[in-house]
């Protein structure tokens, strides 16, 4: 039973919480001026960094791949594959637009009106679909800044909507509730663009230079580089080094952002093992003390990929991209996903509502959060099929929220086709698949970890449930119908 109450919240007599609580404060008093120390731009320094309360409360957040890129309607990465001869984004954008040495990426800017963009709608919807926090992207590789940015006049104010898109959600965020933060791509632009200086190999156009080689146009498309690396480049020159830190710190501060994601590891390679990278991160990490009395309550993720920059353990929180933990982790980490494509691509296929649920379930029982991209229409909009996902989770969650926000792990993840969390004294189960009307589930005597069960509670079920506890666990007998349509909870109670 030891091990059982480890993971659950002990009941003290009031006198001992009030006593506790003076040594808590005193204790806190005197390491306050230690906890407000600032963060140095060094790994040791910045491994002070710790994931806070709120992250790991949400679980679920949204965010949105949406840009000069949704004009096209062939994804995010159609800034680059529309210089790649051969690519089928080539073919397409010389059938629909002309050759890219005569209609450039450039020329799309004008045409991305953001016309329908009505973010307090869309960000009543995500938190309807039952997210805590929105992390929109501020800037992909295509170098395109969404903000009002100082250091790079091509931005979404003085081009393209002529709007501050990402002033205009975090307003939005902040009215609804919601933490609000950016994911940004931009430190692999340098080499993932240099495509645009290319030229056909055959046909009518053969040699004939794309657009981005006029000069007058590199402050978009970048000074020719040999590095055509579509990972993150090898050895940027200095000035790109400190104009990517520039704009992301410009970010950080304009937005006061309580969620910060970069695209990859530390940036960058070559650069005396993650310098500039450890500036920004010391920058965001400072900021959030200055902005919440000396705690640090920002959330920074990296990922762990091979030659993305440079990757310290501790540093921040792990983001994996599509992907997730096998294990239960120690440490809060995050998967980032998608219902479909990054970016809006007419007539792409999205994921089902029960995957996603899955997906969600697992990895909140590993310790983890899911930040789930929808990709919106040039115009703004979401398609039909988008809201209907995003409002059929939320209604998962109006059940089974108990068992997902403000959660901690068990003491196991899961069994077979379950999974647990744990919130107090309740453990929560969470079946991926529905037994059948009349049929038992069991849960192993491994989850309860020797604990008595007082009580157990079918989310979303008025009625009381029939279970009994043995030698082999706790074995539950489901009603007529289920209560929600995904992931079915059960909350189980102990004697203290």
């Amino acid at each position: 039973m030891k091990q059982l109450l480890d993971h659950r919240e002990r009941r003290l007599p009031v006198g001992f919480v009030l006593a506790a609580t003076v040594v808590v404060l005193q204790l806190c008093s005197e390491c306050s001026s230690a906890a407000a120390q600032k963060f140095e731009p060094t790994a040791e320094s910045l491994k002070a960094y710790r994931c806070p309360e709120w992250f790991r409360d949400a679980k679920f957040g949204i965010y949105l791949h949406w840009g000069v890129y949704s004009v096209a309607e062939r994804g995010e990465w159609y800034a680059r594959n529309m210089y790649i001869e051969g690519r089928g984004e080539y073919k397409h954008h010389v059938e629909t637009y002309g050759h890219p040495s005569k209609f450039g990426y450039k020329d799309f800017v004008p045409m991305w009106k953001a016309e329908n963009f009505d973010p307090d709608r869309l960000v009543a919807l995500f938190k309807k679909a039952g997210a805590k926090y929105f992390t929109p992207c501020a800037v992909h590789h295509d170098n395109f800044d969404l903000w009002d940015s100082k250091y790079q006049r091509w931005n979404s104010v003085n081009m393209g909507p002529h709007k501050d898109i990402t002033g205009m959600w975090r307003k939005a965020a902040l009215k609804h509730g919601l933490r609000f933060g950016c994911t940004t791509h931009l430190a692999r632009s340098f080499s993932w663009f240099q495509v645009n200086k290319g030229a056909d190999k055959e046909g009518p156009y053969a040699g004939v230079p794309y657009d981005g080689a006029d000069s007058r146009y590199w402050d978009l498309y970048h000074e020719p580089s040999e590095d055509t690396n579509r990972k993150h480049p090898k050895n940027p020159p200095e000035h790109w080094r400190r104009e990517w830190a520039n704009r992301i710190m410009d970010l950080i501060d304009n937005y006061k952002l309580d969620f910060l994601y970069l695209d990859g590891c530390v940036p960058f390679q070559g650069d005396d093992q993650g310098k500039t990278g450890f500036e920004v991160m010391a920058h965001f990490y400072n900021q959030s003390m200055r902005w919440h009395g000396g705690r640090q309550e920002c959330v920074m993720t990296i990922k762990n990929f091979k030659d993305h920059g440079i990757y310290v353990e501790g540093i921040s929180t792990l983001d994996m991209e599509r992907d997730r933990a096998e294990e239960l982790l120690a440490e809060p980490w995050q998967t980032d996903t998608s219902i479909g494509p990054w970016g809006y691509h007419a007539g792409a296929k999205y994921r089902s509502v029960n995957a996603i649920i899955d997906e969600l379930v697992d990895i909140v029982s590993k310790n983890g959060n899911m930040l789930l991209n929808v990709p919106p229409k040039a115009d703004g909009t979401l398609d039909a099929e988008t809201e209907r996902i995003l409002l059929e989770i939320g209604e998962w969650f109006d059940t089974n929220g108990e068992a997902i926000y403000g959660t901690r792990p068990w003491i196991k993840y899961g069994e077979g086709d379950l999974r647990f969390t744990g919130k107090g004294d309740v453990l929560y189960v969470i079946a991926l698949e529905w037994p059948g009307a009349g049929q038992n589930l069991v849960v192993p005597s491994s989850a309860l970890a020797d604990g008595q069960v007082t009580d157990v509670r079918l989310l979303g079920h008025e009625e009381g449930l029939t279970w009994q506890q043995n030698a082999d666990g706790l074995v539950l007998t489901m009603p007529q119908t289920p209560p929600c349509e995904h992931a079915y909870c059960f909350g189980v109670s102990f004697s203290q």
